[in-house]
């Protein structure tokens, strides 16, 4: 078994009718930097916004054909990730953006709450969909609010949830700027999930910074893998902890 850690990367894929974004992130997917699979976590088009569903399967369905593919639930609207108090709870939401997409050919294997946002209902949602979770983080995320609630992991770990099911938590541990600076020493982490915004192509210096992250990343630093690969691998081996022992604010 190698000594380098297994490291996997996602895309949170929040504009995906943005031209300019879908084209850097497909040409970035498409390159496997480092030999790294992207994982695209993608947020579904919004009708009430009028966003166009016929082009978004048409790019949604490429990405999926690249890599693993997941969902990205945004709450509220396409620009607000977190619920925010609304009609509706979030799981329903969930359930219904499964259904369609599955009514549609594409089956999600993960899936990344907006907002890093996931509660017990969600949790078992997704346990009885078959999917991967990867809203937990190993860190707390600059933009969330004091006190907002969040899941805590820095392994894949098998949350047992109130129903009984599990889920099994595949956590995010290194952003942009987090990644870029581990890369230039030994990396100590025992498992590395990056993750990016598909917006953060857009900026010239963020892209280059990612670029070149991911091919040190994956050239020297670690093993390359992902997040279908390591899905199947923890499915039954990961370790357990309860729901409520990683959930904190």
């Amino acid at each position: 078994m190698s000594a380098r850690p297994p490291a996997v990367v996602s895309c949170h894929v929040e504009r995906p009718l943005d031209d300019r974004a879908w084209k850097r992130f497909s040409h970035l997917q498409a390159s496997r930097p480092g030999g790294l699979a992207i994982a695209a976590l993608m947020r579904p088009p919004d009708r009430g916004a009028g966003e166009d569903a016929g082009r978004w399967l048409v790019r949604a369905r490429a990405a999926a054909e690249r890599g693993p593919f997941g969902l990205h639930t945004h709450w509220t609207s396409p620009s607000h990730a977190r619920p925010s108090g609304g009609p509706g709870r979030p799981a329903d939401r969930v359930a219904q953006e499964l259904e369609w997409l599955r009514e549609r050919g594409l089956e999600p294997t993960l899936f990344a709450g907006g907002g890093w946002y996931v509660d017990d209902a969600v949790a078992e949602t997704l346990a009885a969909a078959g999917l991967a979770d990867c809203t937990a983080t190993a860190f707390r995320p600059p933009t969330l609010a004091p006190g907002a609630a969040r899941l805590g992991a820095r392994e894949p770990v098998r949350l047992v949830l109130r129903s009984g099911a599990r889920l099994l938590e595949l956590p995010t541990t290194h952003s942009v700027g987090m990644l870029a600076r581990a890369v230039l020493r030994p990396l100590e982490a025992p498992f590395v999930h990056a993750y990016f915004h598909d917006t953060d192509l857009l900026q010239p210096l963020r892209r280059a910074a990612l670029v070149a992250a991911l091919n040190a990343l994956g050239r020297a630093r670690a093993a390359p893998t992902d997040l279908d690969q390591l899905r199947a691998e923890h499915a039954d081996g990961a370790p357990e902890t309860p729901f409520g022992d990683v959930y904190a604010r």
